[in-house]
């Protein structure tokens, strides 16, 4: 019986101490995983996944889309480290990879990707692609990968409470930690992935406009997803906001920077 008691005041203490306030967005997150400990995890997996896509001939097979892709990446990467001084640290790479699937992505510590059939459906001006790519790098600067993955450790450590709660009172819940796992993946991860889209929407435009991209080619891009995508599934279970209050929401934000991008473009 002590040792169920033990492991419960274990896991209570972790609960309470991995929170940490997001210093952009002022938000509490939680950070059982280190940037540092993300970051790591992701120069290895990059490095792999760059090996394969060139020994399938699918890594930056076309020199004049990764000449844009590079050039685009970096006016973002410079307004990145004035948000994140730390992120001048980082192993910045933006490589182009062959496939169909419309996608474009940033892991932690600065390693990014985009994918061609991004370029080739959505076809996207130089202010469009810097919407997607700013939106991308946001998620790294706001360390929602470490925190994706703390949640995910605190999900399932959260199941283990439950289960060594119930033995403690002589309850087998065994057999309920799958359906509790699903239940517990609606209730705390999705909820945490819309509002880290929203976030990123919110600082990856910033991030352009500062960059002198203009920011009303974030609505533009939205609208081409929709249409590329034929509509959204409901806000309520999915990890994206819905694309009508999301474009909604980008309008009001790139109306407020215009003068912040007018202010960029006419610096020398």
């Amino acid at each position: 019986m002590n040792r169920y008691i033990f492991a419960l005041i274990v896991l209570s203490v972790n609960f309470f101490t991995a929170c940490a306030t997001n210093k952009i967005t002022g938000r509490s997150q939680a950070m059982l995983v280190s940037d540092d400990a993300a970051a790591q995890q992701s120069y290895q997996a990059y490095s792999q996944l760059l090996s394969q896509a060139a020994q399938k001939r699918a890594l930056d097979d076309d020199p004049y889309q990764l000449t844009r892709v590079q050039s685009i990446a970096k006016p973002l990467i410079v307004q990145a480290i004035k948000l994140r001084p730390e992120a001048q640290g980082w192993r910045w790479e933006v490589h182009v990879l062959k496939s169909n699937e419309v996608n474009a992505w940033c892991m932690a510590g600065g390693k990014m990707a985009v994918y061609t059939g991004l370029l080739q459906k959505i076809q996207p001006t130089d202010d469009e692609l810097a919407a997607v790519m700013g939106h991308e790098i946001s998620h790294a600067l706001l360390s929602h990968q470490a925190e994706k993955i703390s949640r995910a450790q605190m999900q399932k450590a959260g199941i283990t409470a439950g289960v060594l709660a119930g033995a403690l009172f002589g309850v087998n819940l065994g057999g309920m930690a799958s359906l509790a796992d699903s239940v517990a993946t609606l209730g705390l991860q999705l909820p945490n992935s819309r509002e880290a889209e929203s976030e990123a929407d919110k600082v990856g435009i910033e991030l352009a406009a500062k960059a002198g991209f203009n920011p009303e080619a974030a609505v533009t891009l939205w609208q081409k997803m929709i249409k590329v995508s034929g509509g959204g599934t409901p806000e309520w279970l999915s990890t994206h906001p819905n694309p009508e209050s999301r474009i909604a929401a980008m309008q009001v934000m790139a109306r407020n920077l215009m003068p912040v991008y007018e202010a960029a473009r006419k610096k020398p």
